[in-house]
């Protein structure tokens, strides 16, 4: 399969990429640096220089794909709603670019829209929150957009994805910790994240893709829930800094924007998505990685 990947030279494309390629796929790389470009290159995909800006360009580079699986997201966060609309108008481009054919289109979402039941786990067939609740969930409803046109649509959602550099909006948390002197969670620190490692995450979305089932969605969780308190406790070891409790009225002003993250409990199944796809994650847990946390010097 030919396969056009948006953000193939991210954190988790650049493993979907390794992945397809792997698995006897031949990837295009959308790509706009050439320092990147050469990276894509000496993994063996093919080049796409263009940007996720350009949609005309983006929709030209469809044309000789079998499917897209589409990753490429600005992670500003001091523009994240302009950013999430942004991205609605991507997956509407790469809807219009694939209608009247029965090629896949894998966008990317994340876990905690699907957690509308407080207390349990979010499951794949949950109803998502709105935009006008969580920016992030425009991605999903450009989906349904598109899906109702005709295209074949499905949703890989993700928890925080890591290995010992890189741990989703946990790395941006560390930058704070690292800033504040002190490794804080909120309240108890009960609150759970889900979790599952980069190289887990590369191969769902392979699978998602080989098994193109339109309107599926898919949670790429390995772990269900990680505490923020056991998160803190062990970046903390890692760092030599205290870990400890502010109250939900701080959270804001110690962590910014990362605030509106912290207080929430959003735990997450896959069971749903291990069944129809036979995904079995086998990489090492959070805080396994925590624990050879890689840290750049400040």
């Amino acid at each position: 399969m030919r396969v056009f990947v948006t953000g193939a030279t991210g954190f988790i494309g650049s493993a979907v990429t390794r992945d397809l390629i792997a698995a006897g796929h031949h990837v295009i790389g959308l790509c706009r640096s050439e320092t990147k470009a050469q990276a894509l290159v000496d993994a063996g995909a093919e080049v796409y220089r263009g940007s996720i800006n350009d949609l005309d360009g983006l929709q030209a580079g469809l044309a000789r794909a079998d499917g897209v699986i589409h990753l490429a997201f600005n992670h500003d966060f001091s523009q994240f709603a302009a950013n999430c609309e942004d991205d609605r108008r991507v997956v509407t481009a790469l809807g219009a670019a694939l209608a009247g054919s029965s090629r896949p289109l894998i966008v990317t979402s994340g876990t905690g829209l699907a957690n509308t039941v407080p207390g349990e786990a979010a499951n794949e067939d949950n109803a998502i929150i709105g935009s006008d609740r969580h920016p992030r969930a425009t991605s999903e409803e450009a989906s349904a957009a598109v899906a109702a046109t005709g295209v074949n649509v499905s949703v890989v959602r993700l928890p925080q994805v890591h290995d010992p550099r890189r741990q989703g909006l946990i790395s941006p948390a560390i930058d704070i910790y690292r800033q504040k002197g002190a490794c804080a969670y909120v309240g108890d620190g009960q609150t759970r994240w889900p979790a599952a490692h980069v190289l887990d995450v590369a191969c769902l979305y392979r699978l998602a893709i080989e098994k193109a089932e339109p309107n599926a969605k898919y949670h790429a969780v390995a772990e269900e829930g990680l505490t923020l308190r056991a998160i803190a406790e062990t970046i903390g070891n890692r760092l030599g800094l205290p870990a400890t409790s502010i109250a939900p009225d701080e959270a804001e002003t110690f962590f910014g924007w990362l605030g509106m993250f912290a207080t929430h409990d959003v735990p997450a199944s896959s069971a749903k998505t291990r069944q129809k796809l036979g995904w079995a994650p086998t990489g090492p847990g959070l805080l396994e990685d925590l624990t050879q946390l890689v840290v750049e010097d400040a």
